[in-house]
């Protein structure tokens, strides 16, 4: 039992049901939270601010693990520069989806160049791998604010414009769904059901020499979601190819 949790719980007259409503998770799960039940990382920080007491005041057992992380265990590797990614892993990585494939980036251009990839993509399709890619619009991006993929500044209309000419084909047939944003990108992301990757952007510094990070999805962290929800908003707003 967690009695310092039911204890806030109750001075601040706040039941099951009213934390379940206000958080976005089912009462039960509540319910074995005051049982004792660790809850994941934001539901920790979400509920300790909702009580107004630290995080640690709640649950001790964090608090003395915090010395021993030093990174959170959803990184499996950061590489420096994106370029010192060897190509064939990439692919390797998109080879290897059973249920889905997200990207979200201005051209991907470094990818989409590429045939192998391409016919990849149109596999995984087939094969009912649900695909979502979001690129670019090149007539509503402000182009004064997107960061480029290579040192070409000049390109970077061009390799939008390419790489969606590359993947309507695909689109057309059904094995993947493309859409358009005119989002300024802080990163661009690469997901392959359970792992991650995030090539971070970073001003006047082409995406090709900025770093990666690689997540592996854990139900006891929160990086791999919080990138995951940023996909999610930015797709949800991307316009479908005409």
């Amino acid at each position: 039992m967690n009695d310092t949790l039911r204890r806030a719980l109750f001075e601040v007259r706040l039941s099951e049901g009213d934390v379940a409503t206000r958080l976005g998770v089912d009462p039960k799960t509540v319910r074995r939270w005051m049982e004792g039940r660790l809850p994941y990382a934001r539901y920790r920080d979400q509920l300790a601010r909702l009580l107004g007491l630290d995080e640690g005041e709640i649950w001790p057992e964090v608090r003395a693990s915090h010395p021993e992380r030093s990174m959170p265990t959803e990184l499996a590797a950061a590489f420096p520069r994106r370029n010192l990614i060897p190509r064939d892993a990439w692919l390797s990585l998109f080879a290897d989806a059973q249920v889905q494939i997200d990207v979200v980036a201005y051209s991907a251009g470094f990818l989409v160049q590429e045939s192998r990839f391409l016919q990849t993509l149109s596999a995984k399709g087939n094969q009912g791998v649900r695909i979502a890619v979001a690129l670019g619009d090149p007539d509503r991006l402000d182009r004064s604010r997107v960061t480029p993929e290579e040192d070409d500044e000049e390109a970077v209309s061009d390799s939008i414009i390419g790489a969606i000419g590359r993947l309507r084909p695909l689109a057309a047939v059904g094995a993947l769904e493309l859409r358009l944003h005119d989002v300024v990108l802080y990163n661009s992301i690469y997901r392959v059901d359970n792992q991650v990757l995030v090539n971070q952007h970073l001003y006047g510094i082409a995406t090709a020499r900025t770093p990666v990070y690689h997540l592996y999805k854990s139900e006891q962290e929160e990086m791999f979601d919080f990138y995951m929800s940023s996909f999610s908003r930015i797709w949800k707003d991307a316009r479908p190819t005409r």
